[in-house]
């Protein structure tokens, strides 16, 4: 069955408006997660005249100021970012999601760290317990042997395996399949 113009019309401007229906409700989601006092600062850049906006500014960073100061607003920038998934390679915490807003700028989800040992010991079920200088102390989980015992100032790179496991090589050796323990 043919569609008149006039319907066509009538469903393309629904469908448009259901689309910026959408957009808006989906931008509003975005801007109500900010906290209070961010959203009151982003509201003042629609005031007219100019000194109410900037009352409205002097207004909302006083506040923003003091729930900063408070702790109950925390500021935090791409660096502290990168180095929060850095120190918490290998744990698995949902809550670190909150870090990925940024996009790349905050490192993304890293694959693979580099470190410097800083202690190894041999366990009495012939696993390797390695601690890196960063403070990470991995545990190995499977019965690989290494050619060359780590000791302290080994290089060691550990990587993301299949399904939430990780390999670590020590000094270019075999990897060995480990966990993070602290």
């Amino acid at each position: 069955m043919a569609i008149s113009g006039r319907k066509r019309l009538g469903l393309g401007l629904g469908a448009g408006l259901a689309v910026l229906a959408l957009g808006a409700a989906v931008a509003q989601t975005t801007t109500s997660a900010l906290p209070g006092a961010v959203q009151r600062l982003l509201e003042c850049r629609g005031q007219t005249p100019d000194a109410a906006r900037l009352a409205c500014y002097d207004a909302a960073v006083a506040e923003l100021s003091r729930v900063i100061s408070s702790g109950d607003v925390v500021v935090v920038d791409h660096e502290r970012v990168a180095k929060v998934k850095r120190q918490a390679f290998g744990f698995s915490l949902p809550s670190l999601n909150l870090f990925e807003r940024g996009g790349e700028k905050g490192g993304g989800e890293l694959q693979q760290i580099s470190g410097v040992v800083a202690e190894a010991h041999l366990r009495g079920d012939r696993k390797w317990i390695i601690t890196l200088e960063d403070g990470a102390v991995w545990e190995q989980t499977d019965d690989e042997r290494l050619n060359r015992e780590p000791r302290k100032g080994s290089k060691a790179e550990v990587r993301k395996a299949a399904l939430g496991s990780f390999f670590m090589n020590i000094d270019g050796q075999r990897a060995l399949r480990v966990q993070r323990v602290r």
